[in-house]
């Protein structure tokens, strides 16, 4: 199994992708491929896809990690190209999501409306955890919270004519069984890192080797950062860190510390094997 940063905050220096706020994984595998998000725009999707050698007509299965445009932008490019893609996603997805920003409530969410979704694709939207390829799951709804969850002060949901700060009850990620072990594959991480590595600890029953992706610590605290860096060093020896997106800056350059060269930037253009890089 095989993974390329398509769409990221940075790019690998001389690459000629274009960088954006944004996330999207291109997840090969032996009997297919999978997109994991679509980045903030189509102009970007398409641009590095081509950059890459990713045929748009070769996206027939995408998982979205969550509702927010920064994962779902390019999503208007395959239904464009009318591929009719079938996509993975928790039921909570279809919630419009806000952000208060000088004090009104803005959208921030798909930029596709659900007639558009539904009449476009196959979708398929499940709490539980689901075999996209054999050997690749959906994480399931993260249900247990106990640990410092990655939220954002000013996102929101409207309910029953009240704003309520978003529970993040759509947030998913992606499990990877290897020989090696588990690789979890993170959109922004929203319900936590630490939730997440326990919850998919308990449901695989089988040790995390690797987290790729955005792990939404760039808003945390230091105290939250260092729980997380502690708790990866201890409680998950040998673990390995390819981080982009929303992991921040300091989060990355403090597991880079903590985790020496097991710890890394994952910007567009990056490519990890799974039976290769987890030595």
């Amino acid at each position: 199994m095989k993974i390329t940063c398509v769409v990221d905050n940075q790019v690998v220096e001389g690459s000629g992708l274009k960088a954006e706020h944004g996330l999207s994984f291109w997840i090969e595998c032996d009997s297919a491929c999978v997109l994991f998000d679509t980045g903030q725009s189509v102009d970007v999707l398409a641009h590095n896809l081509a950059k890459l050698n990713i045929p748009e007509d070769k996206i027939k299965i995408v998982a979205l990690s969550h509702a927010h445009y920064d994962h779902t932008g390019g999503l208007n490019l395959l239904i464009r190209e009318h591929n009719h893609p079938l996509i993975y996603a928790n039921p909570d997805f279809l919630t419009p999501r806000y952000a208060l920003r000088e004090n009104e409530y803005q959208f921030i969410g798909m930029p596709l409306s659900q007639e558009q979704l539904l009449l476009g694709t196959e979708l398929v939207l499940s709490d539980c955890p689901c075999e996209i390829l054999p050997g690749l799951w959906t994480s399931g709804q993260i249900v247990s919270r106990p640990e410092a969850e990655g939220r954002n002060a000013n996102h929101f949901v409207r309910c029953q004519r009240q704003w309520l700060p978003d529970p993040y009850l759509d947030d998913m990620s992606l499990v990877a069984q290897t020989e090696r072990g588990l690789v979890l594959i993170c959109g922004c991480c929203h319900a936590g890192l630490l939730n997440t590595l326990e919850h998919v600890s308990r449901l695989f029953n089988a040790p995390v080797r690797c987290v790729l992706g955005g792990i939404h610590l760039k808003p945390a605290d230091e105290q939250t950062i260092d729980r997380v860096v502690d708790t990866l060093q201890n409680m998950y020896p040998g673990i390995h860190c390819f981080l982009n997106h929303c992991s921040g800056e300091r989060a990355i350059n403090r597991l880079s510390e903590s985790l020496k060269d097991r710890a890394r930037p994952f910007p567009a253009g990056s490519r990890v094997d799974l039976d290769q890089d987890l030595e």
